[in-house]
């Protein structure tokens, strides 16, 4: 179902974000101010990106030069979620290395042709995927470093190096940023209909063709965002990827 402009749809978006709101009250989650702003930001972006997308869609250099703008507003954003704006490049390097591989074995198995219309798509699902696994990695294991310093020390006393002694604390938390990913894979035509199967339908294609670009999707953020949250690792555990007050609690 398409969703028309129109008095409708402004009635239903008003209505969803009160709704929301509402229920931030009420459970006293305090996070009316941020739902109005995510709502508010969500309006203005979209609109933006409505007016610019026809000019990047037309060429595939601009719908590079749009993906690339998508990857760099990703790492900006984890960075910051994560609490480690300054160690930005080893977030954009984590991301970065799950990407490639994934959309290189995507559009070189011309599984989807390499154009503008459907590297913006491609690209900007599997970004999103590695921003949410490098957040979600980096918030977890940040987390248990801060609660576990104990564990730390006691690994750096029994002769472990800081790396190792990081990693014994960290690693079994980095699979749960995975976990999203998996769900969804695991759920995917049982519990929801994905985006990419419901994009291909809309556009005039089979049910066939929309499973296979939605196995497409689905199994390339399996990918970009185990490799990213390997990387990230390698990067947590060698102090390069860590907010400023862990950087001096993890001192051995």
């Amino acid at each position: 179902m398409l969703a028309h402009p129109g008095p409708g749809l402004i009635i239903a978006l008003v209505v969803l974000v009160a709704l929301a709101i509402t229920a931030s009250l009420i459970g006293r989650l305090r996070q009316q101010k941020a739902i109005g702003l995510a709502a508010g930001r969500a309006v203005l972006q979209l609109a933006v990106v409505s007016l610019i997308i026809t000019a990047a869609l037309s060429h595939l250099v601009w719908s590079a030069v749009f993906a690339l703008f998508m990857y760099s507003v990703a790492v900006f954003t984890s960075s910051r979620r994560i609490g480690a704006g300054r160690c930005w490049p080893w977030v954009a390097i984590s991301m970065l290395v799950g990407l490639l591989p994934t959309l290189a074995v995507i559009f070189a198995s011309r599984a989807v042709p390499f154009n503008g219309p459907s590297l913006v798509p491609v690209a900007g699902i599997i970004i999103g995927g590695t921003m949410t696994a490098t957040t979600l990695a980096g918030r977890r294991v940040f987390a248990a470093l801060r609660e576990e310093h104990g564990s730390y020390e006691a690994g750096l006393s029994i002769g472990l190096t800081r790396a190792e002694s990081i990693s014994e604390v960290i690693r079994r938390r980095l699979p749960e940023a995975l976990v999203p990913g998996q769900d969804q894979t695991r759920t995917v035509g049982l519990v929801t209909l994905p985006g990419a199967f419901i994009g291909v339908l809309l556009g005039g294609g089979s049910p066939v063709q929309a499973g296979a670009a939605q196995l497409l999707v689905l199994f390339g953020l399996l990918s970009a965002q185990t490799i990213t949250v390997v990387v990230a690792h390698l990067f947590i555990r060698s102090g390069r990827l860590l907010p400023k007050d862990l950087i001096t609690a993890l001192q051995p």
